[in-house]
């Protein structure tokens, strides 16, 4: 269930929480094809299931970079800020990919918010995105996302 601000202070009293927990995704071979598609980075580990099948991890995974793109899906089931003019990606500190995704496993992200700075056009929201893989020991994507919000 999606959590809902009111607005950018009802939003800000939370730095430091944890937000929530977005429902299960599946990741296909159709959205790491199509990724790799748009991206050029046709790479066998990714996109060749009968060579993946003979490689390290048995079957094909997703791109590190398909995983992080799909933070914005995640993270918007999460929450809502409302009474907002915009909201824009601004970048990441930091991200790693301890675990591989392979073809059709399920992930979801938990999203704790860090840091609200006011700036010129608004607030810079820093939060901490873990993305899980179901089964798996250690998350797939750990990230630390930079957004910037700007109030109605």
């Amino acid at each position: 269930m999606t959590r809902t601000f009111a607005n950018l202070d009802e939003f800000r009293a939370q730095v430091g929480n944890e937000l929530g927990t977005s429902d299960w995704i599946t990741v296909t071979q159709e959205q790491i094809d199509t990724f790799a598609d748009a991206t050029g980075d046709h790479q066998w580990i990714h996109v060749d299931p009968e060579k993946a099948a003979k490689g390290p991890f048995g079957t094909t995974i997703a791109h590190g970079y398909l995983t992080l793109s799909l933070l914005p899906v995640m993270v918007g089931a999460i929450y809502e800020v409302q009474n907002l003019a915009m909201g824009v990606n601004y970048g990441a500190n930091k991200i790693r990919f301890p675990e591989p995704v392979p073809v059709d496993s399920r992930i979801r992200a938990t999203a704790t918010l860090t840091d609200v700075t006011d700036i010129a056009i608004g607030s810079q929201i820093t939060m901490k995105v873990v993305v899980e893989r179901e089964g798996a020991a250690k998350p797939a994507c750990v990230a630390e996302v930079v957004y910037v919000y700007a109030g109605a």
